[in-house]
Protein backbone atom coordinates (compact mmCIF):
# COMPACT_ATOMS: atom_id res chain seq x y z
CA UNK A 1 0.00 0.00 0.00
CA UNK A 2 1.30 3.47 -0.88
CA UNK A 3 1.64 5.96 1.93
CA UNK A 4 0.04 8.80 -0.02
CA UNK A 5 -3.37 7.22 -0.41
CA UNK A 6 -6.22 9.16 1.19
CA UNK A 7 -8.02 6.14 2.62
CA UNK A 8 -8.27 6.33 6.44
CA UNK A 9 -8.25 2.53 6.72
CA UNK A 10 -5.51 0.37 5.21
CA UNK A 11 -6.66 -3.16 4.42
CA UNK A 12 -4.94 -6.40 3.49
CA UNK A 13 -5.96 -10.03 3.61
CA UNK A 14 -4.82 -13.58 3.00
CA UNK A 15 -7.36 -14.14 0.22
CA UNK A 16 -6.91 -11.09 -2.03
CA UNK A 17 -4.29 -9.03 -3.81
CA UNK A 18 -4.40 -5.26 -4.18
CA UNK A 19 -8.20 -5.10 -4.23
CA UNK A 20 -10.10 -4.98 -0.97
CA UNK A 21 -11.58 -8.21 0.25
CA UNK A 22 -15.20 -7.09 -0.01
CA UNK A 23 -15.03 -5.71 -3.55
CA UNK A 24 -12.95 -8.65 -4.76
CA UNK A 25 -15.40 -11.17 -3.33
CA UNK A 26 -18.36 -9.41 -4.93
CA UNK A 27 -16.62 -9.35 -8.31
CA UNK A 28 -15.81 -13.05 -8.20
CA UNK A 29 -19.32 -13.88 -7.01
CA UNK A 30 -20.85 -11.90 -9.89
CA UNK A 31 -18.66 -13.83 -12.31
CA UNK A 32 -19.85 -17.16 -10.90
CA UNK A 33 -23.50 -16.12 -11.07
CA UNK A 34 -23.02 -14.89 -14.63
CA UNK A 35 -21.58 -18.28 -15.51
CA UNK A 36 -24.61 -19.87 -13.88
CA UNK A 37 -27.03 -17.90 -16.04
CA UNK A 38 -25.03 -18.78 -19.14
CA UNK A 39 -25.24 -22.47 -18.22
CA UNK A 40 -29.01 -22.27 -17.87
CA UNK A 41 -29.38 -20.57 -21.26
CA UNK A 42 -26.91 -22.68 -23.27
CA UNK A 43 -27.26 -26.24 -22.07
CA UNK A 44 -29.98 -28.30 -23.73
CA UNK A 45 -29.79 -31.39 -21.56
CA UNK A 46 -31.56 -31.08 -18.23
CA UNK A 47 -29.06 -33.44 -16.60
CA UNK A 48 -26.08 -31.51 -17.91
CA UNK A 49 -27.63 -28.20 -16.87
CA UNK A 50 -28.44 -29.51 -13.43
CA UNK A 51 -24.89 -30.76 -12.90
CA UNK A 52 -23.31 -27.52 -14.13
CA UNK A 53 -25.69 -25.34 -12.11
CA UNK A 54 -24.99 -27.37 -8.99
CA UNK A 55 -21.22 -27.13 -9.45
CA UNK A 56 -21.29 -23.37 -10.10
CA UNK A 57 -23.56 -22.70 -7.12
CA UNK A 58 -21.26 -24.74 -4.88
CA UNK A 59 -18.30 -22.62 -6.00
CA UNK A 60 -20.23 -19.40 -5.45
CA UNK A 61 -21.30 -20.32 -1.92
CA UNK A 62 -17.79 -21.52 -1.06
CA UNK A 63 -16.44 -18.15 -2.20
CA UNK A 64 -19.07 -16.34 -0.14
CA UNK A 65 -18.12 -18.30 2.95
CA UNK A 66 -14.42 -17.87 2.30
CA UNK A 67 -14.61 -14.12 1.81
CA UNK A 68 -16.75 -13.29 4.84
CA UNK A 69 -14.79 -13.86 8.08
CA UNK A 70 -17.12 -14.26 11.01
CA UNK A 71 -15.14 -12.86 13.97
CA UNK A 72 -13.40 -9.52 14.42
CA UNK A 73 -10.66 -8.85 16.97
CA UNK A 74 -9.10 -5.50 17.83
CA UNK A 75 -5.34 -5.18 18.06
CA UNK A 76 -3.67 -2.16 19.70
CA UNK A 77 0.06 -1.73 19.03
CA UNK A 78 2.57 0.69 20.52
CA UNK A 79 6.21 1.29 19.63
CA UNK A 80 8.27 3.70 21.69
CA UNK A 81 11.96 4.42 22.11
CA UNK A 82 11.93 5.40 25.78
CA UNK A 83 15.57 6.59 25.84
CA UNK A 84 16.32 4.91 29.23
CA UNK A 85 13.58 6.95 30.94
CA UNK A 86 11.37 5.62 33.70
CA UNK A 87 7.72 5.12 32.72
CA UNK A 88 5.17 7.89 33.27
CA UNK A 89 2.67 7.30 36.05
CA UNK A 90 -0.30 7.25 33.68
CA UNK A 91 -0.32 5.28 30.40
CA UNK A 92 -4.09 5.24 29.86
CA UNK A 93 -3.89 7.68 26.94
CA UNK A 94 -1.22 5.52 25.31
CA UNK A 95 -3.41 2.42 25.61
CA UNK A 96 -6.71 4.16 24.78
CA UNK A 97 -8.48 1.99 27.33
CA UNK A 98 -11.98 3.30 26.80
CA UNK A 99 -12.06 3.01 23.02
CA UNK A 100 -15.05 1.28 21.42
CA UNK A 101 -15.21 -1.43 20.28
CA UNK A 102 -12.88 -2.67 23.03
CA UNK A 103 -9.39 -4.00 22.40
CA UNK A 104 -8.66 -7.75 22.42
CA UNK A 105 -4.85 -7.73 22.16
CA UNK A 106 -2.19 -5.22 23.19
CA UNK A 107 1.31 -5.54 21.72
CA UNK A 108 3.88 -3.09 23.09
CA UNK A 109 7.41 -2.77 21.76
CA UNK A 110 9.93 -0.61 23.61
CA UNK A 111 13.48 0.34 22.70
CA UNK A 112 16.27 1.69 24.92
CA UNK A 113 14.77 0.47 28.18
CA UNK A 114 17.35 1.17 30.87
CA UNK A 115 19.84 -1.70 30.54
CA UNK A 116 22.83 -0.73 32.66
CA UNK A 117 24.42 -3.91 34.05
CA UNK A 118 23.04 -3.54 37.57
CA UNK A 119 19.59 -2.56 36.34
CA UNK A 120 19.46 -5.33 33.72
CA UNK A 121 20.37 -8.01 36.28
CA UNK A 122 17.74 -6.75 38.72
CA UNK A 123 15.14 -6.79 35.93
CA UNK A 124 15.94 -10.46 35.31
CA UNK A 125 14.99 -11.22 38.91
CA UNK A 126 11.82 -9.12 39.03
CA UNK A 127 9.74 -7.48 36.32
CA UNK A 128 11.14 -4.21 34.97
CA UNK A 129 9.35 -0.95 35.75
CA UNK A 130 7.83 -0.64 32.27
CA UNK A 131 6.31 -4.12 32.42
CA UNK A 132 4.94 -3.31 35.86
CA UNK A 133 3.19 -0.13 34.78
CA UNK A 134 1.52 -1.85 31.82
CA UNK A 135 0.48 -4.89 33.87
CA UNK A 136 -0.84 -2.74 36.70
CA UNK A 137 -2.88 -0.70 34.21
CA UNK A 138 -4.23 -3.58 32.10
CA UNK A 139 -4.86 -6.30 34.70
CA UNK A 140 -7.85 -4.51 36.33
CA UNK A 141 -9.35 -4.32 32.83
CA UNK A 142 -9.18 -8.08 32.41
CA UNK A 143 -5.96 -8.27 30.38
CA UNK A 144 -3.28 -10.85 31.12
CA UNK A 145 0.34 -10.72 30.01
CA UNK A 146 0.64 -13.58 27.53
CA UNK A 147 4.41 -13.41 27.20
CA UNK A 148 7.36 -11.05 26.97
CA UNK A 149 10.89 -11.12 25.60
CA UNK A 150 13.81 -8.82 26.31
CA UNK A 151 17.27 -8.30 24.82
CA UNK A 152 19.11 -5.57 26.71
CA UNK A 153 17.11 -2.40 25.94
CA UNK A 154 14.61 -4.07 23.60
CA UNK A 155 11.39 -5.22 25.27
CA UNK A 156 8.29 -6.78 23.70
CA UNK A 157 5.09 -7.35 25.70
CA UNK A 158 1.89 -9.11 24.61
CA UNK A 159 -1.38 -8.82 26.54
CA UNK A 160 -4.71 -10.48 25.80
CA UNK A 161 -8.21 -10.41 27.21
CA UNK A 162 -8.54 -13.30 29.65
CA UNK A 163 -11.24 -14.93 27.52
CA UNK A 164 -8.75 -15.44 24.66
CA UNK A 165 -6.02 -17.16 26.68
CA UNK A 166 -7.03 -20.79 25.92
CA UNK A 167 -6.89 -20.03 22.19
CA UNK A 168 -3.38 -18.55 22.17
CA UNK A 169 -1.09 -21.55 21.76
CA UNK A 170 2.45 -22.59 20.87
CA UNK A 171 4.06 -19.40 22.10
CA UNK A 172 7.72 -18.95 21.22
CA UNK A 173 10.13 -16.03 21.61
CA UNK A 174 13.55 -15.32 20.19
CA UNK A 175 15.99 -12.47 19.52
CA UNK A 176 18.77 -11.41 17.14
CA UNK A 177 21.69 -9.13 17.92
CA UNK A 178 22.95 -6.79 15.19
CA UNK A 179 25.06 -4.36 17.25
CA UNK A 180 28.88 -4.57 16.88
CA UNK A 181 28.76 -7.15 14.08
CA UNK A 182 26.12 -9.22 15.82
CA UNK A 183 27.88 -9.55 19.17
CA UNK A 184 26.04 -6.81 21.06
CA UNK A 185 22.33 -6.51 21.73
CA UNK A 186 21.95 -2.73 21.80
CA UNK A 187 20.54 -3.13 18.27
CA UNK A 188 18.61 -6.00 16.73
CA UNK A 189 15.19 -7.55 17.06
CA UNK A 190 13.07 -9.48 19.56
CA UNK A 191 10.02 -11.43 18.46
CA UNK A 192 7.02 -13.37 19.68
CA UNK A 193 5.00 -15.88 17.68
CA UNK A 194 1.88 -17.89 18.52
CA UNK A 195 -1.25 -19.45 17.13
CA UNK A 196 -4.33 -17.24 17.63
CA UNK A 197 -7.51 -19.28 17.11
CA UNK A 198 -5.48 -21.40 14.69
CA UNK A 199 -3.88 -18.52 12.77
CA UNK A 200 -0.09 -18.16 12.94
CA UNK A 201 0.94 -14.61 13.85
CA UNK A 202 4.31 -13.06 14.63
CA UNK A 203 5.37 -9.74 16.17
CA UNK A 204 8.89 -8.38 15.65
CA UNK A 205 10.19 -5.38 17.62
CA UNK A 206 13.36 -3.89 16.08
CA UNK A 207 15.95 -1.25 16.85
CA UNK A 208 18.09 -0.71 13.75
CA UNK A 209 21.30 1.20 13.07
CA UNK A 210 21.15 4.95 13.65
CA UNK A 211 22.25 8.02 11.65
CA UNK A 212 21.34 9.43 8.25
CA UNK A 213 23.98 7.65 6.16
CA UNK A 214 23.18 4.09 7.28
CA UNK A 215 19.94 3.43 5.39
CA UNK A 216 21.41 0.46 3.50
CA UNK A 217 22.74 -1.01 6.74
CA UNK A 218 19.28 -0.72 8.26
CA UNK A 219 17.79 -2.61 5.32
CA UNK A 220 20.47 -5.29 5.63
CA UNK A 221 19.86 -5.65 9.37
CA UNK A 222 16.11 -5.92 8.86
CA UNK A 223 16.51 -8.60 6.18
CA UNK A 224 19.06 -10.46 8.31
CA UNK A 225 16.64 -10.60 11.23
CA UNK A 226 13.81 -11.84 9.02
CA UNK A 227 15.98 -14.56 7.47
CA UNK A 228 17.84 -15.85 10.52
CA UNK A 229 15.39 -15.86 13.42
CA UNK A 230 14.29 -19.44 14.14
CA UNK A 231 11.50 -20.41 16.54
CA UNK A 232 12.34 -24.13 16.67
CA UNK A 233 8.78 -25.13 15.81
CA UNK A 234 7.59 -27.05 12.78
CA UNK A 235 4.49 -25.15 11.65
CA UNK A 236 6.30 -21.84 11.07
CA UNK A 237 10.00 -21.94 11.96
CA UNK A 238 10.84 -18.48 10.57
CA UNK A 239 9.16 -15.09 10.70
CA UNK A 240 7.88 -14.99 7.12
CA UNK A 241 6.35 -18.46 7.46
CA UNK A 242 3.57 -16.91 9.54
CA UNK A 243 0.26 -15.89 8.04
CA UNK A 244 0.44 -12.39 9.56
CA UNK A 245 3.62 -10.57 10.60
CA UNK A 246 3.85 -7.19 12.31
CA UNK A 247 7.28 -5.50 12.22
CA UNK A 248 7.72 -2.32 14.21
CA UNK A 249 10.10 -0.37 16.38
CA UNK A 250 12.72 2.34 16.10
CA UNK A 251 13.66 1.47 12.52
CA UNK A 252 15.72 4.69 12.45
CA UNK A 253 15.01 5.64 8.82
CA UNK A 254 15.48 9.37 8.24
CA UNK A 255 14.27 12.04 5.81
CA UNK A 256 17.00 12.53 3.22
CA UNK A 257 18.19 15.62 1.29
CA UNK A 258 15.88 18.25 2.83
CA UNK A 259 17.42 20.87 5.08
CA UNK A 260 16.38 21.52 8.67
CA UNK A 261 14.49 24.73 7.79
CA UNK A 262 12.41 23.06 5.06
CA UNK A 263 11.63 20.09 7.31
CA UNK A 264 10.38 22.23 10.17
CA UNK A 265 8.47 24.56 7.85
CA UNK A 266 6.68 21.61 6.21
CA UNK A 267 5.83 20.09 9.60
CA UNK A 268 4.61 23.35 11.13
CA UNK A 269 2.40 24.09 8.12
CA UNK A 270 0.95 20.56 8.12
CA UNK A 271 2.34 19.74 4.64
CA UNK A 272 3.75 16.39 5.66
CA UNK A 273 3.21 14.99 2.18
CA UNK A 274 6.12 17.12 0.96
CA UNK A 275 8.45 14.94 3.01
CA UNK A 276 7.20 11.48 2.06
CA UNK A 277 9.20 11.15 -1.17
CA UNK A 278 12.45 11.58 0.76
CA UNK A 279 11.59 9.26 3.62
CA UNK A 280 14.26 6.58 3.44
CA UNK A 281 11.93 3.69 4.23
CA UNK A 282 9.49 4.71 1.49
CA UNK A 283 12.39 5.01 -0.95
CA UNK A 284 13.82 1.64 0.07
CA UNK A 285 10.44 -0.04 -0.32
CA UNK A 286 10.50 0.91 -4.01
CA UNK A 287 13.86 -0.83 -4.45
CA UNK A 288 13.83 -3.84 -2.13
CA UNK A 289 11.47 -6.73 -3.04
CA UNK A 290 11.28 -8.08 0.51
CA UNK A 291 10.17 -4.66 1.80
CA UNK A 292 7.44 -4.55 -0.85
CA UNK A 293 5.80 -7.49 0.92
CA UNK A 294 5.09 -5.16 3.87
CA UNK A 295 2.38 -2.55 4.13
CA UNK A 296 2.24 0.68 6.10
CA UNK A 297 -0.47 3.23 6.70
CA UNK A 298 -0.09 6.88 5.64
CA UNK A 299 2.30 9.03 7.67
CA UNK A 300 -0.30 11.62 8.60
CA UNK A 301 1.32 12.38 11.95
CA UNK A 302 4.33 14.52 12.73
CA UNK A 303 7.79 12.92 12.73
CA UNK A 304 8.34 11.38 16.15
CA UNK A 305 12.07 12.15 16.56
CA UNK A 306 13.91 14.15 17.88
CA UNK A 307 12.25 16.23 20.62
CA UNK A 308 13.46 18.11 23.63
CA UNK A 309 12.34 16.06 26.61
CA UNK A 310 9.09 17.03 28.30
CA UNK A 311 8.09 19.23 25.39
CA UNK A 312 6.58 19.25 21.90
CA UNK A 313 9.59 21.15 20.53
CA UNK A 314 11.96 19.52 18.09
CA UNK A 315 15.62 19.29 19.06
CA UNK A 316 16.95 22.72 20.04
CA UNK A 317 20.09 21.58 21.85
CA UNK A 318 23.13 20.92 19.71
CA UNK A 319 24.65 17.57 20.60
CA UNK A 320 28.26 17.21 21.69
CA UNK A 321 30.74 15.15 19.71
CA UNK A 322 33.20 12.78 21.33
CA UNK A 323 35.88 15.47 21.27
CA UNK A 324 33.61 18.00 22.96
CA UNK A 325 32.78 20.06 19.88
CA UNK A 326 29.24 21.22 19.27
CA UNK A 327 27.41 19.03 16.73
CA UNK A 328 24.39 19.68 14.55
CA UNK A 329 20.79 19.60 15.72
CA UNK A 330 19.06 16.35 14.74
CA UNK A 331 16.60 16.67 11.87
CA UNK A 332 13.03 15.49 12.56
CA UNK A 333 12.33 11.99 11.21
CA UNK A 334 9.75 9.22 11.21
CA UNK A 335 12.12 6.80 12.93
CA UNK A 336 9.34 4.92 14.72
CA UNK A 337 7.19 2.78 12.44
CA UNK A 338 4.66 -0.06 12.35
CA UNK A 339 4.46 -2.34 9.29
CA UNK A 340 2.53 -5.51 8.59
CA UNK A 341 2.60 -8.34 6.09
CA UNK A 342 0.15 -11.03 5.00
CA UNK A 343 1.88 -14.16 3.78
CA UNK A 344 1.77 -14.12 -0.04
CA UNK A 345 1.15 -17.19 -2.15
CA UNK A 346 4.54 -16.72 -3.76
CA UNK A 347 7.32 -14.25 -3.09
CA UNK A 348 7.61 -11.36 -5.57
CA UNK A 349 10.34 -11.55 -8.17
CA UNK A 350 12.83 -8.80 -8.94
CA UNK A 351 10.78 -7.56 -11.90
CA UNK A 352 7.46 -7.27 -10.06
CA UNK A 353 6.02 -3.80 -9.72
CA UNK A 354 4.71 -2.34 -6.45
CA UNK A 355 1.11 -3.38 -7.02
CA UNK A 356 1.94 -7.01 -7.73
CA UNK A 357 4.27 -7.13 -4.75
CA UNK A 358 1.46 -6.37 -2.31
CA UNK A 359 -0.28 -9.12 -0.40
CA UNK A 360 -1.88 -11.96 -2.30
CA UNK A 361 -3.48 -15.29 -1.50
CA UNK A 362 -2.00 -17.36 1.27
CA UNK A 363 -3.49 -20.53 -0.19
CA UNK A 364 -6.32 -20.91 -2.67
CA UNK A 365 -7.81 -23.66 -0.52
CA UNK A 366 -7.38 -21.82 2.76
CA UNK A 367 -10.44 -22.51 4.86
CA UNK A 368 -9.53 -19.90 7.46
CA UNK A 369 -8.98 -16.55 5.69
CA UNK A 370 -7.79 -13.54 7.62
CA UNK A 371 -8.30 -9.84 6.92
CA UNK A 372 -6.19 -7.10 8.51
CA UNK A 373 -7.53 -3.54 8.46
CA UNK A 374 -5.56 -0.67 9.94
CA UNK A 375 -8.00 1.66 11.71
CA UNK A 376 -5.54 4.19 13.12
CA UNK A 377 -1.87 5.12 12.68
CA UNK A 378 -0.74 8.06 14.77
CA UNK A 379 1.54 9.30 17.52
CA UNK A 380 0.77 10.48 21.04
CA UNK A 381 2.36 13.87 21.57
CA UNK A 382 1.33 14.08 25.23
CA UNK A 383 4.24 11.96 26.48
CA UNK A 384 7.55 13.74 26.98
CA UNK A 385 9.78 11.46 29.07
CA UNK A 386 11.77 10.51 25.96
CA UNK A 387 13.20 12.32 22.93
CA UNK A 388 10.90 10.08 20.85
CA UNK A 389 7.10 10.23 20.81
CA UNK A 390 5.26 6.90 20.97
CA UNK A 391 3.57 5.62 17.82
CA UNK A 392 0.21 3.85 17.98
CA UNK A 393 -1.52 1.66 15.42
CA UNK A 394 -4.86 -0.07 15.85
CA UNK A 395 -6.09 -2.89 13.65
CA UNK A 396 -9.26 -4.87 13.08
CA UNK A 397 -8.37 -8.50 12.45
CA UNK A 398 -11.21 -10.46 10.88
CA UNK A 399 -10.87 -14.23 10.75
CA UNK A 400 -12.62 -17.52 10.86
CA UNK A 401 -11.67 -19.35 14.01
CA UNK A 402 -9.72 -22.51 13.35
CA UNK A 403 -11.10 -23.80 16.65
CA UNK A 404 -13.21 -22.50 19.52
CA UNK A 405 -12.89 -25.30 22.08
CA UNK A 406 -10.31 -25.16 24.86
CA UNK A 407 -7.90 -28.07 24.89
CA UNK A 408 -8.55 -28.68 28.57
CA UNK A 409 -11.66 -28.18 30.67
CA UNK A 410 -10.87 -27.38 34.30
CA UNK A 411 -13.33 -26.81 37.10
CA UNK A 412 -13.50 -26.53 40.92
CA UNK A 413 -15.48 -29.17 42.78
CA UNK A 414 -17.76 -28.21 45.65
CA UNK A 415 -17.15 -25.41 48.13
CA UNK A 416 -13.66 -23.99 48.47
CA UNK A 417 -12.25 -22.46 51.65
CA UNK A 418 -9.03 -22.69 53.61
CA UNK A 419 -10.85 -24.68 56.29
CA UNK A 420 -10.60 -27.90 54.28
CA UNK A 421 -8.78 -29.47 51.38
CA UNK A 422 -10.38 -28.63 48.04
CA UNK A 423 -10.91 -30.61 44.86
CA UNK A 424 -10.68 -29.75 41.17
CA UNK A 425 -11.14 -31.75 38.01
CA UNK A 426 -9.64 -31.42 34.57
CA UNK A 427 -10.44 -33.12 31.30
CA UNK A 428 -8.41 -33.15 28.09
CA UNK A 429 -10.98 -32.33 25.40
CA UNK A 430 -8.65 -32.60 22.40
CA UNK A 431 -5.37 -34.46 22.01
CA UNK A 432 -2.25 -32.32 22.44
CA UNK A 433 1.34 -32.79 23.60
CA UNK A 434 0.66 -32.83 27.33
CA UNK A 435 3.34 -33.28 29.95
CA UNK A 436 3.60 -34.28 33.58
CA UNK A 437 5.29 -30.89 34.00
CA UNK A 438 1.98 -29.16 33.23
CA UNK A 439 0.31 -27.51 36.19
CA UNK A 440 -2.96 -25.94 37.26
CA UNK A 441 -2.79 -22.52 38.88
CA UNK A 442 -5.25 -20.82 41.20
CA UNK A 443 -5.57 -17.20 40.08
CA UNK A 444 -7.32 -14.27 41.70
CA UNK A 445 -9.62 -12.53 39.21
CA UNK A 446 -7.57 -9.70 37.72
CA UNK A 447 -4.32 -11.69 37.67
CA UNK A 448 -1.44 -10.22 35.64
CA UNK A 449 0.32 -13.21 34.05
CA UNK A 450 0.50 -17.00 34.03
CA UNK A 451 2.97 -16.89 36.91
CA UNK A 452 0.79 -14.57 39.00
CA UNK A 453 -0.93 -17.47 40.81
CA UNK A 454 -1.87 -17.83 44.47
CA UNK A 455 -0.86 -21.48 44.39
CA UNK A 456 -0.59 -24.31 41.90
CA UNK A 457 -0.77 -28.10 41.72
CA UNK A 458 0.97 -30.44 39.31
CA UNK A 459 -1.17 -32.48 36.97
CA UNK A 460 -1.37 -36.24 37.54
CA UNK A 461 2.03 -37.90 37.75
CA UNK A 462 3.22 -40.99 35.94
CA UNK A 463 0.42 -41.37 33.42
CA UNK A 464 -0.69 -38.94 30.74
CA UNK A 465 -4.46 -38.44 30.49
CA UNK A 466 -6.73 -39.97 27.89
CA UNK A 467 -9.04 -37.71 25.91
CA UNK A 468 -12.30 -37.03 27.81
CA UNK A 469 -10.95 -38.72 30.96
CA UNK A 470 -12.03 -36.81 34.09
CA UNK A 471 -9.08 -36.45 36.47
CA UNK A 472 -9.46 -35.23 40.05
CA UNK A 473 -6.74 -33.39 41.96
CA UNK A 474 -6.66 -32.34 45.61
CA UNK A 475 -5.50 -28.90 46.77
CA UNK A 476 -4.09 -28.66 50.29
CA UNK A 477 -6.11 -26.30 52.50
CA UNK A 478 -2.93 -24.59 53.66
CA UNK A 479 -2.40 -23.39 50.08
CA UNK A 480 -5.86 -21.84 49.74
CA UNK A 481 -6.19 -18.08 50.49
CA UNK A 482 -7.62 -17.41 53.93
CA UNK A 483 -9.56 -14.31 52.99
CA UNK A 484 -11.36 -15.81 50.00
CA UNK A 485 -12.59 -13.88 46.98
CA UNK A 486 -13.22 -14.48 43.28
CA UNK A 487 -10.81 -16.88 41.58
CA UNK A 488 -10.28 -18.92 38.41
CA UNK A 489 -8.32 -22.10 37.70
CA UNK A 490 -5.96 -22.21 34.74
CA UNK A 491 -4.27 -25.21 33.12
CA UNK A 492 -0.74 -24.27 31.97
CA UNK A 493 0.94 -26.29 29.21
CA UNK A 494 4.74 -26.27 29.41
CA UNK A 495 5.05 -27.38 25.79
CA UNK A 496 2.74 -24.68 24.46
CA UNK A 497 3.98 -22.15 27.05
CA UNK A 498 0.46 -20.88 27.62
CA UNK A 499 -2.73 -21.31 29.62
CA UNK A 500 -4.84 -23.66 27.49
CA UNK A 501 -7.82 -24.07 29.83
CA UNK A 502 -9.61 -21.68 32.18
CA UNK A 503 -12.47 -22.33 34.58
CA UNK A 504 -15.34 -19.98 35.15
CA UNK A 505 -14.78 -17.63 38.08
CA UNK A 506 -15.84 -19.02 41.44
CA UNK A 507 -16.01 -17.87 45.05
CA UNK A 508 -13.56 -19.00 47.71
CA UNK A 509 -15.19 -18.50 51.10
CA UNK A 510 -13.51 -16.59 53.86
CA UNK A 511 -11.89 -19.04 56.27
CA UNK A 512 -12.60 -19.26 59.98
CA UNK A 513 -8.84 -19.31 60.38
CA UNK A 514 -8.72 -15.77 59.03
CA UNK A 515 -10.56 -14.56 62.15
CA UNK A 516 -8.44 -16.69 64.46
CA UNK A 517 -5.25 -15.31 62.95
CA UNK A 518 -6.54 -11.74 63.19
CA UNK A 519 -6.70 -11.12 59.44
CA UNK A 520 -10.31 -9.94 59.71
CA UNK A 521 -12.24 -8.60 62.74
CA UNK A 522 -14.45 -11.08 64.59
CA UNK A 523 -18.18 -10.52 64.08
CA UNK A 524 -20.20 -10.87 67.34
CA UNK A 525 -23.90 -10.02 67.34
CA UNK A 526 -23.43 -7.99 64.18
CA UNK A 527 -20.59 -5.92 65.68
CA UNK A 528 -16.91 -6.10 64.79
CA UNK A 529 -14.64 -6.72 67.75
Amino acid sequence: MDLWTDSPRARSDSMSSSASQGSRSKTVLRQRLSQLMTCIEDLSSDDEASEEVSRTLDEAFQLCGRFIPCDTFRLHMVTWNVATAEPPEDVTSLLQLDVQPPTDLYVIGLQEVNATPVRFISDLIVEDSWSHVFMDTLAPRGFVKVTSVRMQGLLLLVFAKQVHLPYIRNIRTTYTRTGIYGYWGNKGGVSVRFSFYGHLVCFLNCHLAAHMNYALQRVDEFEHILETQDFDIEDAPQIRDHKVVFCFGDLNFRIADHGLHFLRSSINSGRLNLLWDKDQLIMMRKKEPFLQEFEEGPLNFKPTYKFDRNSDTYDTRASKTWLGFTGKKRKPAWTDRILWRIKPKSLPSEGDDDEKASTSTDDGQDECPILVTQDKYTSDMSYGVSDHKPVIATFSVELKKGFDTALVHVSPVGVWSADQDALLTYTVQEDFMSSTWDWIGLYKVGFKSATDYETFVWVREGELPETNEVIQISVDKDEIPLLGGQYVLGYYSTNMQSIIGLSSSFQILESKRAVMEGLVPEDVNGLNK
